[in-house]
């Protein structure tokens, strides 16, 4: 059975079936969750060598029985989202080297798109073009905006998760760098919280923020990585962008596969918390990034 299938049947978005695809197979009672892990040193360094008797998965408490278990360094569906709202204009040229250092350090197998924001939504890509990883392509997209106006970050994000759903790899990520809180948006909050918590995507955040801004909120961007099991980054200064942006390539390529399948009490959607431990590792301080909650959707 195809894992991208086990995922989007999971999330409720399966797509109609390709003609050349075989026949899906899902069991009405079989739902898998995948969950994607970095595991590093108090120092930085990535443990790479875990097996799958080093973790422990927790639902809702209960410890979970992992079924299936993978640590290789797999291409990536990955959209950059940027922030092209008029306060950017002095750290776009910074936004953007640091973007392309992240294309430089990925996987050349990486399916990528850019999507940016201010009054409203833009897609970076030319028009037919949804995803590219093609370095000069995606160079050309991501100067591919005005910068002008306000922040939808809602808006900016939801389109990013939508546009990433569709994409052929069975990792997915999102890299969002802003310098405010929302001010443009249509939808709200919720809207975007609703949606992290129904994909398997990883959410990395990067707030270049004036201390000055009213509109800045840094727990805004903290909460939707914590709970994709992203990481926040919140630089001092823009010099720092380029190797942030290199540590994100990094920790994705770095990511353990974990998956079991959930024990269910009833067929009704429900928010399930997730905590992963790591076992057998010495007595050593890690550090562990994996989502922390997501919605379990309603059995038909």
């Amino acid at each position: 059975m195809r894992v991208t299938a086990l995922i989007l049947a999971l999330m409720g978005q399966l797509p109609a079936q390709s003609v050349n695809e075989k026949p899906f197979t899902l069991t009405a009672h079989s739902e898998l969750v995948l969950l994607d892990v970095s595991v590093k040193e108090a120092k930085g360094k990535y443990l790479s060598d875990l097996i799958k008797e080093n973790f422990q998965i927790y639902e809702n408490g209960k410890l979970q029985t992992i079924s299936t278990f993978s640590n290789e360094d797999t291409p990536v569906t990955v959209g950059l989202v940027l922030d092209d709202s008029r306060s950017m204009r002095s750290k776009r040229g910074d936004v953007i080297n640091s973007a392309l250092t992240f294309i430089d350090s990925s996987n050349h197998y990486d399916e990528m798109f850019v999507t940016h924001f201010n009054d409203r939504v833009r897609r970076g890509l030319p028009p037919g073009t949804i995803f590219s990883d093609n370095a000069e392509l995606l160079r050309r997209a991501l100067w591919n905006s005005p910068v002008e106006g306000r922040t939808c970050l809602y808006d900016g994000v939801l389109d990013a998760l939508q546009q990433l759903e569709s994409g052929t790899q069975e990792k997915k990520s999102l890299i969002v760098i802003t310098d405010g809180g929302d001010n443009a948006s249509v939808h709200n909050f919720k809207d975007v919280l609703d949606a992290v918590q129904r994909t398997r995507a990883i959410l990395y955040t990067i707030g270049v923020f004036d201390l000055e801004d009213p509109d800045r909120n840094p727990n805004l961007l903290r909460r939707l990585a914590a709970i994709s099991g992203g990481v926040a980054y919140l630089p001092a200064d823009l010099s720092e962008l380029p190797e942030i942006c290199r540590g994100i390539a990094k920790d994705i390529r770095s990511r353990y596969s974990i998956g079991y399948v959930p024990v269910r009490v009833d067929n009704r959607s429900a928010l399930r918390t997730i905590r992963v431990s790591v076992v057998g590792a010495g007595n050593q301080k890690l550090e562990i990034h994996a989502r922390t909650s997501y919605v379990l959707p309603e059995r038909r």
